[in-house]
């Protein structure tokens, strides 16, 4: 299998909300999000993200940085599901 470059970039500029903008070529498919830790995490559902479009999550939590990490979870093109953790 060959490396599968992360198709996110964080944009933290209007904290506690994030955008997690799709800067792949491909369209992503059911993006969702969950938090690992005491935080709490929700974000639209979101059956597709096409290229330059952006989730934007709404993040709330104590010592986020310390006890959290977000869950971001989707589905390539050719339906495999992938999943990548954000430390705050």
């Amino acid at each position: 299998m060959n490396a599968y470059p992360v198709p996110f970039r964080v944009d933290r500029s209007r904290a506690p909300a994030l955008r997690l903008v799709n800067v792949s070529r491909e369209i992503l498919r059911w993006v969702r999000v969950e938090m690992d830790g005491p935080g709490v995490a929700s974000a639209r559902l979101t059956p597709r993200l096409d290229p330059g479009a952006a989730l934007v999550v709404d993040v709330r939590g104590r010592d986020l940085e310390r006890d959290s990490r977000l869950i971001v979870r989707w589905r390539r093109p050719n339906g495999e599901e992938y999943l990548w953790g954000v430390a705050f």
